[in-house]
């Protein structure tokens, strides 16, 4: 007896002694080596109290790789504390508690109150090489929370809002931006440290349709029937096992003969899966197509200009030993054109609800866990990881106009000109591609002939108070002198060079694009364009095709060889962060060049940290089409929620259908409108009230010209309405700046899911079509073709206003809301606080000294009113000015509180003209502010 009580004690002891062993304690956290699973190390770190750093890896200790995203040098002052047992060590902080499996690695994430927020299931390694670059293809799953919601992943266009049970596919391209951050409604986040392409959720690849048994139309088994029709020629039938026509490569598998501009293709049979369940399907396109499955339109018809696709995804359920009808209908619409149709079979993670990251290659896993009381400190702690919002200046709040292309000097001046003789609001004017000479690109120099005198161009937009951005690629023929002098460096990207690709400018020019990740080249670009572009004035920059994009539609082999290899790696451990190493460029170099003037960058592609750039996104050349227009609004509200609070988009859509152009001719020649020109200017109109609540405000796109006089003549509905919008986007700068103040004062964000603010309602949580601009608008832009009324839900524990009205409606609803041509449905909270302005022409034409103050009963409310200089720096050493707002429903009270701060400018006496809306009343009151706290009873 007592040697097996000896025996025990020596066993608990032994035990004890190999757990202790298993934790080392770190100054900001620990370091584990669990017995078993895939990571032999696995290290902890304290951020702060609500951010936690993992890091793992297969070998003995983690590899110390410089993070391109997270800031260096995080210190935490975060107490925190370690205890352990024999099974599990457990690191607290006062509001996280992190607990680890001393056996399995498995973490998990619990709140003060004990609640799991987030718990590790699987965790892989397997090893993988390319050239001479080693790593890691890893995947970390964890256990979502029923009932959440989960937002982020930057932008992307098919349509998709609320992430959880479904996937994406993380990689940069033409209107796909990608950021490895989510958010759920349980109030936590993740950031997801990996450059290299991703994925979140379900990490297989889609499959070809010969993963069923197929019958061809006439009911024979082995393929589906295609039968491709050209104007002019006979039929051509084939039986094919797959329709794979997605990239440059597959598109040769088509008929020789095929003609893409008069042709048109439909697959038909049927499939026969192996299991019953609710497929995934993934449609790439380009052109016009549609898709049926038992006969049903599970597609309606969907287009994209023939060079740059779109996917969309849908389901549907099959059922084992049943055969479903399929049919595809493809019309190419000109040139080499793209389809294809994929599918999987649904995923355990998506089904369970689970969270997933995968990564084709790294050093070692890294990601962090963000908690907080709500969203916004969420979104708050992510910036804390990866850099603060800069104040983009006041006059990038403002209307810009941009088209797809100003040709010469003239055309730009004109427009700008016409602007003002017409009295619209205007702010900034953009400079497209191709004002340098054809066989010039990246030499930074303009055409002479059509840009004469591009100083005298850009001192004349100055002259009429607008501003005017320049696109800058990252792309040099190697005829230019800018291309040797990085070539001669070793900072080019070779590949298209060897392989000598052209691309589509005149009879064709080789060319490629630099090595952002290389920090010499960075300097070497920005020097390029200080001492060509800036010196002549240049306020803005608009980087294109920062994907980086060197040749459209290639397979995803080829794209990382063209993009490689970098300074820092292989370009497919380094596939996903171009854009951001771009944006460090400029925004680094201007500063150094004129630290207190505010840079702004607008770029094609985006990735974890471009905020801290000053840099805003935009969603690419995206189609003029109805659908397209309302993907945009869950792609924006998705790419706020990543925590980028500046994005953008083509108002109107980019590419154009070939309907419209004719229908401007016609136009043109006749006077009268065709149908194709009613709906052309009914969705540029549509678009244009949803843009002018977005972060940015700007209008671009393919002929037809988009500026407003061309979109509609004088005295038109849609004119009107156009010059509506754009003068309430200028009356409502006041608040609008101030939501840019919050984003970087603390850490807000502008355009926001009815769940950010009304998380206790649940039905918020799939809303994708509504959204709050600010905290005081509630947006509900309309998308569909002569559509006059829509459904808009009220958030539940608030009354609301219509915005024209004033009309008071009850929350926790669903109504039809009018939705004449001339007006979006604006609605604005019980609580809010709207300061608006007068009308002005450009941002800073006026001073806000005579302000309405729009009140709105029901709840108590908040506002602060922020200012500053609006064109430096200053703010950043605490030049600038609040004037806090505070509205007592129960006593009808509202308080002006005395002003904090000021700045060179600031207005000391103004003119507050008070307006109280209540449900059945409204009330004025003129009040003298002269920066002293004011209590005003009604």
């Amino acid at each position: 007896m007592k040697r097996f009580a000896f025996f025990i004690l020596f066993l608990l002891v032994t035990t004890k002694l190999l757990a202790v062993d298993a934790v080392e304690t770190l100054q900001n956290g620990i370091k584990v080596h669990p017995k078993t699973g895939a990571a032999k190390t696995i290290e902890i770190n304290v951020i702060n109290s609500q951010i936690i750093r993992v890091q793992a890896s297969p070998q003995n200790k983690i590899p110390q790789v410089k993070s391109l995203c997270v800031l260096p040098g995080l210190q935490s002052n975060a107490a925190f504390k370690v205890t352990q047992n024999a099974s599990f060590a457990q690191l607290s902080t006062q509001d996280i508690t992190v607990k680890i499996s001393l056996v399995s690695g498995q973490i998990s994430f619990t709140d003060r109150a004990g609640k799991v927020l987030l718990q590790e299931t699987k965790r892989t390694f397997s090893p993988i090489a390319v050239d001479n670059d080693k790593g890691y293809t890893f995947q970390q799953v964890f256990t979502g929370i029923p009932g959440e919601a989960i937002y982020g992943l930057g932008q992307h266009q098919s349509d998709d809002f609320n992430y959880k049970h479904k996937s994406e596919d993380l990689f940069q391209y033409n209107t796909k931006v990608s950021v490895p951050f989510i958010m759920s409604t349980k109030n936590y986040g993740i950031l997801w440290d990996n450059y290299s392409q991703s994925k979140y959720g379900d990490p297989r690849d889609y499959k070809d349709l010969n993963q069923f048994t197929l019958f061809n139309k006439n009911g024979k088994q082995g393929a589906l029937t295609a039968t491709y029709t050209n104007k002019g020629s006979a039929a051509i039938v084939r039986q094919e096992s797959a329709i794979d026509y997605e990239n440059l490569t597959t598109v040769k598998k088509f008929p020789v003969n095929f003609n893409f501009n008069n042709g048109a293709v439909v697959w038909e049979g049927s499939i026969l899966p192996n299991n019953t369940d609710i497929y995934k399907f993934s449609l790439y396109y380009a052109g016009y197509t549609k898709v049926w499955l038992d006969g049903k339109l599970v597609v309606p018809e969907r287009w994209r200009t023939s060079w740059n696709p779109n996917t969309f995804r849908f389901s549907f359920p099959l059922t084992k030993g049943k055969r479903s009808k399929i049919k595809l209908e493809w019309k190419p619409d000109g040139g080499v054109s793209y389809v294809g149709l994929k599918a999987l079979s649904s995923s355990p993670i998506e089904k369970n609800g689970n969270i997933s990251f995968w990564s084709e290659m790294g050093d070692k896993m890294d990601y962090y866990f963000v908690a907080g009381k709500n969203m916004d400190e969420v979104i708050s702690g992510y910036r804390t990881l990866t850099g603060k919002a800069s104040i983009m200046p006041i006059w990038a709040m403002g209307f810009w106009q941009s088209r797809e292309r100003y040709k010469t000097q003239d055309e730009l001046l004109n427009v700008v000109n016409e602007y003002r003789k017409r009295k619209i609001p205007l702010d900034n004017i953009v400079l497209d591609w191709s004002y340098w000479p054809e066989n010039a690109w990246g030499s930074h120099q303009f055409d002479l002939k059509r840009f004469p005198d591009a100083k005298g161009m850009v001192d004349s937009v100055h002259q009429e108070n607008a501003h005017i951005m320049i696109s800058v690629w990252p792309k040099f023929y190697t005829t230019t002198k800018h291309f040797k002098q990085f070539s001669d460096k070793g900072w080019m990207y070779m590949q298209a060079v060897q392989d000598s690709i052209r691309d589509w400018i005149g009879e064709g020019y080789v060319g490629s694009f630099y090595d952002a990740y290389n920090p010499d080249a960075q300097k070497l670009f920005w020097k390029q364009m200080k001492d060509n572009l800036y010196v002549k004035g240049i306020d803005a920059w608009w980087m294109d095709a920062s994907e980086p994009n060197i040749r459209d539609c290639t397979d995803m082999d080829y794209r990382k060889k063209l993009c490689g290899p970098t300074a820092l790696g292989s370009s497919t451990k380094y596939f996903n962060a171009y854009a951001l190493m771009n944006a460090n460029a400029i925004y680094n170099g201007q500063r150094e060049a004129d630290h207190n003037k505010r840079v702004f960058l607008l770029t094609r592609s985006g990735f974890a940290g471009l905020q801290r750039y000053s840099t805003a996104t935009w969603s690419g050349d995206i189609a003029s089409r109805w659908e397209d227009l309302k993907a945009q609004i869950p792609a924006g509200l998705n790419f706020a929620m990543s925590g980028i609070p500046f994005w953008t988009m083509d108002i109107g859509g980019f590419c154009v259908e070939k309907r419209y152009g004719d229908s401007q001719l016609l136009f043109d020649k006749t006077g009268k409108e065709t149908e194709d020109l009613k709906e052309w200017r009914e969705l540029n109109l549509r678009w244009f009230q949803f843009g002018a609540f977005c972060p940015l405000f700007r209008s671009h796109g393919q002929f037809p010209y988009r500026e407003i006089y061309n979109l509609a003549p004088e005295g038109h509905p849609v004119y009107k309405s156009l010059v509506y919008y754009d003068e309430l986007r200028y009356r409502l700068m006041p608040y609008i700046y101030s939501l840019a103040g919050m984003a970087y004062h603390k850490d807000y964000t502008l355009m926001r899911s009815l769940a950010m603010d009304y998380a206790a309602d649940q039905k918020t949580y799939t809303i994708s079509d509504q959204f709050l601009f600010g905290s005081g608008l509630m947006v509900s832009p309309v998308y569909n073709y002569k559509a006059r009324s829509r459904e808009v839900y009220f958030p539940a524990g608030n009354p609301w206003y219509d915005f024209y009205s004033g009309k008071q409606i009850e929350g926790g609803r669903k109504l039809s809301i009018e939705a004449p041509l001339e007006r979006i449905p604006l609605f604005v909270p019980g609580g809010a606080i709207l300061p608006v302005g007068e009308v002005m022409q450009y941002s800073s034409e006026k001073k806000a000294d005579d302000i309405e103050i729009r009140v709105y009963k029901g709840k108590d409310g908040k506002f602060s009113l922020y200012e500053d200089e609006g064109n430096n720096y200053d703010y950043e050493k605490g030049a600038f000015s609040t004037i806090d707002f505070e509205y007592l429903n129960d006593q009808d009270k509202l308080t002006i509180h005395k002003r904090k701060g000021s700045f060179n400018g600031m207005l000391s006496n103004r003119t507050f003209r008070i307006v109280i809306i209540g449900k059945n009343n409204k009330q004025e009151q003129v009040v003298r502010y002269n920066g002293n706290e004011i209590a005003i009873k009604f």
